[in-house]
């Protein structure tokens, strides 16, 4: 058997992800929601699935990350890892069930791993959430840090644009790289941060440096996978590349249908029985 055979056939654990950083190997992640699109995603070789709340946005519709639910997230994340066979599947802990009780944070992150069966949670910010690091992985429970653009902290940025590129701004985002990773993270998501600010994060720390609107200097990358394959069209970001332009092509196949129907075309006379 090959090594790339080898490779895609083997389950990612958090464990994987450092080998894959000492070994200079970029990590690819992507999110996704459902059974049927982490089965393809899963299949196609991606490392990491992201059950993100930014289902909030491309599955419910809401305007930002907040409204999405606990239950909600356990509902997507048990969805998703029915689907994976190799992916680490990590799931984020939504707003409002971590910040400033760390009991709750901790019941929070169990409820997740045992009704979801997912490898490892995700949670935003540094100094001000470590108590509550602290106590999910005093449990045994994989995190992922994410600093940079914390979307569920937008009513207090007030913007999506841009973080860290004021000096202070930098070097707090720096010191709590490395308090997430002296904490026992097994990796950060930076997010919408200068390339060369997130490239030295990554070459400081000794856990992968996951980017989205970082540049190519970390370890690895994470979309939306609906942003990836063009299925949200409204959302065009520097950072973001579509490696596909699926809303016209559903939007066509449905109005081809609606055509093949009111022209009684579909079903023909190989399509009945």
């Amino acid at each position: 058997m090959s090594t790339a055979t080898s490779n895609k056939s083997k389950k990612v654990t958090t464990h994987g992800f450092i080998e894959m950083k000492q070994r200079g190997e970029k990590i690819s992640m992507l999110t996704s929601y459902d059974y049927s699109m982490a089965r393809i995603i899963d299949g196609a070789g991606i490392d990491a699935i992201l059950v993100g709340d930014s289902a909030s946005n491309v599955m419910a519709g809401w305007d930002t990350t907040l409204p999405i639910t606990l239950d909600q997230m356990i509902y997507h994340g048990a969805s998703v890892v029915r689907a994976v066979k190799r992916a680490l599947v990590v799931v984020d802990l939504p707003f409002g069930t971590y910040q400033g009780n760390s009991k709750e944070a901790l019941n929070s992150a169990i409820r997740v791993m045992k009704e979801t069966g997912a490898d490892a949670i995700k949670i935003e910010g540094g100094e001000e959430i470590l108590e509550s690091v602290q106590r999910i992985l005093s449990a045994g429970i994989p995190i992922m840090g994410h600093l940079g653009l914390t979307p569920q902290s937008i009513n207090k940025f007030g913007t999506y644009a841009v973080r860290a590129t004021d000096e202070s701004e930098a070097q707090k985002l720096i010191r709590d790289a490395h308090l997430l990773e002296d904490a026992g993270c097994f990796a950060i998501t930076l997010e919408k941060i200068p390339a060369d600010l997130a490239g030295r994060v990554a070459r400081e720390l000794k856990i992968p440096i996951i980017g989205i609107g970082a540049g190519n200097q970390v370890d690895g990358q994470v979309l939306v996978m609906h942003d990836m394959l063009g299925i949200t069209n409204e959302f065009s970001p520097r950072f973001l590349r579509r490696y596909h332009h699926l809303y016209e092509e559903i939007s066509g196949a449905v109005e081809q249908y609606v055509h093949d129907v009111k022209a009684v075309n579909f079903p023909n006379e190989k399509e009945q029985y």
